[in-house]
């Protein structure tokens, strides 16, 4: 296979992960006319349309999406071994590094993070940007972040995803207001904090309505940060993860858990980066950093392709 096959396979990959030529061209650091050029060579080269433009996204064919997987992990294969890991020292870079997480993201997350680049003596700028589920999958395509941890499910054929933490759900409380044993009546006469989903965590909302309990929401925010302090000075009560009220506890002490009388799990915290053929050293060294930091030991550390 000649470098002009290999460049061809590569603007395809790319364009199939942007949907947008102009975005394909950024990321691949030519024209866009060039991108078009080689999107009509490999249209003839496989007799196929394989991205029809919709509005101003590039939607793959069936015969893209069944070309994908092949290419991409081929490429993948090819850039990991001309690539040699070892030079890169983490001590030696000083670059900017943008972590997408939510507001209860940062306040679980980024202590632990903040903890192993200290004990790996590295220093590079992290810059934390907040993650908005609805934009996430296409901010991590682009680059505008470089790792991401949400249980917001994104596509996995466009994006690199391993599961890092079990989420379960949970009452939390003051201790001088507490609710009474776990029962179908538990939260009967309490009021509730409602928080916004936006960064992915939809179950208490929806268990709200579910229940019939929207009537006793008695406060609504688009922030996480200042829940715990409402909540220990009040009687309100809040549903959130468990490990999220773990770290709220030990804030404020006079905060206490419930377990919730209905089942109440979501799909697992993941970390998600781009695919491995678009990763720098750099970032595929942050990206084991994070994993193993904010990892709590209920799935492996195998890269979920």
């Amino acid at each position: 296979m000649t470098l002009a096959d290999l460049n061809q396979l590569r603007t395809f990959v790319v364009l199939y992960e942007m949907r947008s030529l102009t975005g394909a061209a950024d990321r691949l650091h030519v024209t866009q006319p060039t991108v078009s050029y080689t999107l009509a060579r490999l249209r003839k080269r496989f007799g196929d349309d394989l991205f029809r433009r919709e509005g101003h996204i590039m939607v793959p064919t069936p015969r893209a999406t069944q070309l994908f997987g092949p290419l991409h992990e081929a490429l993948a294969q090819i850039d990991a071994t001309v690539t040699d890991a070892t030079d890169f020292d983490p001590t030696a870079f000083d670059g900017e590094l943008a972590l997408g997480l939510t507001s209860i993201g940062e306040q679980t997350f980024l202590a632990p993070i903040m903890t192993a680049l200290a004990r790996e003596g590295a220093a590079p700028q992290i810059v934390v940007k907040r993650l908005d589920a609805s934009v996430a999958e296409e901010e991590l395509v682009r680059g505008a972040i470089d790792l991401a941890l949400t249980v917001h499910l994104m596509d996995a054929s466009r994006l690199w995803r391993t599961p890092v933490r079990g989420v379960e759900y949970v009452a939390l409380t003051s201790r001088h207001h507490p609710l009474p044993p776990t029962g179908p009546r538990m939260f009967e006469g309490r009021r509730f904090i409602r928080a916004s989903s936006r960064g992915g965590h939809v179950f208490p909302g929806q268990a709200l309505v579910e229940h019939g309990l929207i009537p006793q929401v008695a406060l609504t925010v688009e922030e996480w940060a200042t829940i715990p302090a409402v909540v220990a000075t009040t009687d309100l009560v809040v549903l959130l993860p468990r490990h999220v009220a773990a770290v709220y506890r030990g804030w404020f002490p006079d905060l206490e858990m419930a377990d919730l009388p209905w089942p109440g799990t979501s799909s697992p915290v993941a970390l998600y980066s781009r695919r491995e053929m678009n990763l720098s050293p750099a970032q595929r060294w942050f990206r084991r950093l994070v994993l193993h930091a904010v990892s709590s030991g209920e799935f492996t550390d195998d890269a979920q392709r």
